[in-house]
């Protein structure tokens, strides 16, 4: 079932190693070159007391659907997060995972030269070889299908992906999957709430990569609806 993220089964690598990282809500896949998890631990429970912090003084920040303006030496998962946000049009908590997956991320590559963080679908990658990253689309039967390639050049990078159809996450739209990649994680988020928002009637991908297209700093979109898929900019698909 998608709450046990049984995906992460798939996601193992043989040349790196994986472990998890869980805090309240924040619950990391991760892979490295060693087993990082007290850094990884002790930069998430750093960043959510900050961002913690931050909504307890300002409760809009965590309810909000549209962009929200935040204070100057605001912290830096909150000013991530924020202008993610308006980026993309949405609210500052659409950017949530991402901004955690890069933090940790960022983090992890100061002791390992390759680092994948995965956080309910959004992933901050950095390699040093060819890797795939696969959509996990729920019922659509293209699910695990297919996967768009990363190469050592694309990164560090976000690919990020919201869904109307799987997992707990706020969506308005109805996409299987909608995948943005950019350079940054909480941008790539933030995005894909966007583009997924865009799509309200199964199928219609255009809807969601027009609007994926139009976001400054996406680099690349897969939207993923039914048995349809639709792909615009820098992105290079696979079989799976």
């Amino acid at each position: 079932m998608y709450e046990v993220r049984a995906y992460r089964d798939l996601l193992q690598s043989a040349d790196l190693t994986a472990f998890t990282v869980v805090v309240k809500e924040t619950d990391l896949f991760i892979l490295a070159r060693s087993d990082l998890r007290e850094l990884a631990l002790e930069t998430v429970i750093n960043h959510r007391h900050k961002l913690e912090s931050f909504i307890e003084k300002y409760p809009e920040f965590r309810v909000s659907l549209t962009p929200v303006s935040i204070p100057l030496g605001a912290p830096e998962v909150v000013r991530m997060m924020a202008e993610a946000g308006e980026a993309a049009n949405v609210g500052p908590m659409a950017a949530v995972a991402g901004a955690f997956s890069e933090l940790v991320g960022r983090a992890l590559l100061e002791r390992s030269p390759e680092v994948v963080v995965e956080n309910g679908g959004d992933i901050f990658i950095s390699t040093l070889r060819e890797r795939t990253v696969a959509f996990f689309a729920g019922d659509s039967p293209l699910s695990g299908k297919v996967g768009i390639r990363i190469s050592p050049q694309d990164s560090p990078l976000g690919v990020c992906t919201s869904s109307g159809k799987v997992g707990p996450s706020l969506s308005l739209g109805v996409a299987h999957a909608a995948c943005i990649t950019a350079k940054s994680a909480s941008l790539a988020d933030a995005a894909a709430t966007a583009a997924g928002n865009a799509v309200k009637a199964e199928g219609d991908v255009e809807a969601g990569l027009g609007v994926a297209g139009g976001i400054p700093g996406v680099l690349g979109a897969v939207i993923i609806s039914g048995d349809k898929l639709g792909a615009w900019g820098q992105v290079e698909l696979v079989r799976i």
